[in-house]
């Protein structure tokens, strides 16, 4: 028994739980509040999945007389090959059997249908990533046929990563919601209370907590709820997460409160913790009715807001460490949808998620709900309270891989968070979202990769100077470029967020931000990207100010769900006629191929052409950066101490004794001839500036102690030996 049931619901990802329920676990722990937590999710799907329920599924599908296309009819055809393998394939795709992937890659060997048209494609997508790979998208391809039959044949709704999806985007009014869950249950939903109906009786909560991310997870939500109320009517309900914190910031109408007791907004550790001492503490003096935090709740018929308590909100070295534990971490299904690098990080694999700081340091982009608190109130957590944390969780779920699920990882978190874990000796995979500033230096690079830094995702949007300006994004394409080559030379892969429709962009801006990206993968500085149609939201400085921009919302009453807005826009352009092609030929320059051909030939109309110089991307790459070193800049070794050994040198009666540093790395040898007397000095301040070393020098600092022995510490500095070093392991930063 425990006294709360954390819940996501169905659906979210396959391959790693969705992070809010656990942290909201470990900040619970610190209060001595008992809990319990469940991805509804992945256990649906893995119920779903088997040989049983599929059967199940193709026998009600031929019985319902809904197999009517052409390939429904083909799966169903095929539906001993497919349920056959089935159990095997989740197994492989769960990391087992691993074996098995030999015998998917065999021509033939598994049932295909239409999603298997685009396998034309597999040598030059896989050729490079290995038969595991392969086989692991050959699988995704067969799940995804399979989820083809039952969108098709039992449940419309149906999908991996959402579920009814529709029923909860931009949902002003509750009344089609409403209207679906007086409905009878579908196969999905029942197989889905079932679940959630074993668990409960295990358990046995008093409060059970739904967490909803998305607008996928929402009609899931509700019609868990609606369950618990029916037949568990003594254990109270609440609602939080990413949704009703961005969407449900408006809510008036009280036949939500049918499905839920309390709805809270933004950060739920405080909301939550009241709400278990009202729901749980049996002393009268300890409850107080009244007292809640950004809690929605019916009061006297209506629904009220009630934000009265007192209380402060937690800060971040206060909420504990994410608990991972009740989730089932072996069982969860890594997928390889498509050949795209970054989209199989989402996807492929089991992640840690942690966050290094609350809230965005930027907060300025226009676009982005700045106005919320998730974004608005900014607060980093210590590096050293972090690789606490990393050290925690590997601990329990044994894994070493770690998102950073930040809105925007600060740079100098960063730095000390890879200092941190250089220091501590931990061999971690990591990658975080970022803003392509210039403070990401290639030195700060080099660093990120030596602490176990794969990858960076961050905001590109429009590549047009005007429109990043526009949107406050404090950033310029020419500096993007820089940036993304010093990641890209510290192998740390770069993943782009793309942006098309902003308000007021034109047709040729759109076509230059095209020839922008084309340079970009075309040099090599960006590996993966993804375009985003712009939408408007409610709390963004667009959406409060829309006339700022040039657009027209067309707002409408708003009785549940506020967030994304209808416009116009006064340039009046269809940008959807964009989509297409610019996705077409991102898909192509992610794979190398189409740098040649003309932007017209990606779009079925006409577009100019593009005014952006063809070496535009080059040209931003030679502009020198300034070389001068301030004297704050922490200098930092990352090599290890050399072989040492003395030679002297006699040219014309003068001899000169000389010290030969060898150093070894994992690949390479290098060799650097120092004066004897400066050998000596630069091996003393190497072991000084190592990770392990509690304060790292500063650049005035080594300055002011070279200048203590010996003269013109700049001509030292900009030496030959010194600039080897600087290549290889000798960090400003």
């Amino acid at each position: 028994m425990k006294d709360l049931l954390l819940i996501t619901p169905p659906f979210t990802q396959l391959n790693t739980p969705y992070p809010a329920t656990a942290y909201l676990k470990g900040f619970l722990n610190t209060k001595n509040i008992s809990s319990y937590q469940m991805d509804l999710g992945i256990e649906v799907i893995l119920a779903l999945f088997s040989k049983a329920k599929m059967e199940d599924i193709f026998e009600l599908a031929y019985k319902n007389d809904r197999i009517t296309s052409e390939n429904a009819e083909r799966i169903y055809a095929l539906k001993d090959d497919y349920l056959q393998v089935l159990e095997l394939v989740i197994a492989f795709l769960q990391g087992k059997n691993q074996t098995f992937a030999r015998q998917i890659c065999t021509d033939n060997f598994l049932p295909q249908a239409s999603r298997f048209e685009q396998l034309d494609d597999m040598d030059w997508a896989f050729g490079s990533m290995g038969l595991q790979d392969k086989a692991k998208h050959l699988a995704t391809l067969y799940l995804e046929d399979i989820s083809d039959f039952i969108v098709e044949c039992i449940d419309e709704n149906f999908g991996f990563s959402r579920y009814a999806e529709r029923l909860g985007q931009s949902a002003n009014s509750f009344d089609e919601l409403y209207e679906h869950l007086q409905g009878e249950p579908t196969y999905i939903d029942t197989l889905t209370l079932s679940t959630l109906e074993n668990k409960l009786n295990e358990i046995q909560p008093k409060l059970v907590c739904f967490s909803v991310p998305f607008p996928g997870n929402l009609y899931s939500a509700f019609r868990c709820a609606q369950f618990i109320k029916k037949n568990y009517p003594e254990i109270k309900i609440a609602m939080g997460g990413g949704f009703p914190n961005t969407e449900l910031r408006s809510l008036s109408d009280v036949r939500v409160f049918e499905f839920f007791d309390y709805i809270t907004l933004d950060d739920g550790e405080l909301p939550v913790e009241l709400l278990a001492i009202n729901i749980l503490d049996p002393n009268p003096e300890n409850q107080d009715f009244n007292q809640f935090k950004r809690t929605y709740l019916l009061k006297e018929g209506t629904v009220s807001y009630n934000n009265s308590s007192l209380k402060s909100d937690y800060k971040q070295s206060e909420v504990g460490t994410p608990d991972y534990s009740n989730l089932l971490l072996s069982e969860y299904i890594s997928v390889i949808e498509i050949a795209n690098p970054m989209h199989s990080l989402w996807s492929d694999g089991r992640w840690n998620k942690l966050t290094m700081a609350h809230g965005c340091y930027w907060g300025k982009c226009t676009f982005c709900d700045i106005s919320l608190d998730y974004i608005k109130i900014y607060e980093p957590v210590a590096a050293k309270i972090l690789v606490d944390r990393m050290q925690q969780l590997i601990a329990q779920t044994g894994e070493t891989g770690f998102h950073f699920v930040d809105e925007a990882a600060p740079p100098s978190l960063m730095k000390s968070l890879a200092i941190e874990i250089l220091k501590r000796k931990l061999t971690v995979t990591w990658w975080a979202n970022i803003r392509f500033e210039k403070n990401f230096t290639q030195d700060l690079c080099y660093l990120l990769k030596a602490s176990g830094c794969i990858a960076v995702s961050g905001g590109l949007e429009v590549a047009s100077d005007r429109l990043l300006k526009l949107i406050d994004k404090g950033v310029t394409v020419s500096q993007v470029a820089q940036v993304t080559r010093n990641f890209t030379e510290a192998n740390i892969m770069v993943h782009s967020y793309l942006m098309y429709g902003y308000p007021t962009q034109t047709v040729q801006e759109t076509v230059d931000s095209l020839e922008m990206v084309r340079q970009l993968f075309e040099v090599g500085i960006l590996q993966s990207g993804f375009w985003h149609q712009f939408a408007l939201t409610a709390h963004s400085p667009i959406g409060l100010n829309p006339s700022d921009y040039g657009i027209t919302p067309q707002y409408k009453d708003i009785s549940f769900a506020n967030n994304d807005v209808d416009f116009t826009d006064s340039t009046g352009i269809d940008h959807n006629q964009f989509s297409y092609g610019l996705k077409k030929s991102l898909f192509n320059f992610m794979h190398g191929i189409g740098f040649e051909m003309p932007l017209q030939d990606w779009f079925d109309f006409k577009i100019p052409h593009t005014s952006i110089q063809e070496d535009f991307i080059i040209s931003c790459l030679e502009n020198e950066v300034p070389i001068n070193v301030k004297p704050t800049a922490k200098l930092l070794w990352l090599g290890k101490m050399p072989l040492i050994s003395e030679i002297t040198k006699s040219k014309r009666g003068q001899t000169r004794h000389l010290l030969l540093l060898s150093f070894h790395d994992k690949t390479n040898t290098i060799e650097v001839k120092l004066e004897k007397d400066k050998g000596e000095w630069l091996l003393d301040k190497l072991e000084n500036l190592s990770p392990t070393n509690e304060k790292l020098l500063s650049f005035a600092q080594l300055k002011k102690d070279f200048e203590q022995s010996f003269e013109d510490f700049e001509l030292f500095w900009y030496s030959k030996p010194i600039d080897i070093l600087r290549e290889n392991g000798l960090l400003v930063l």
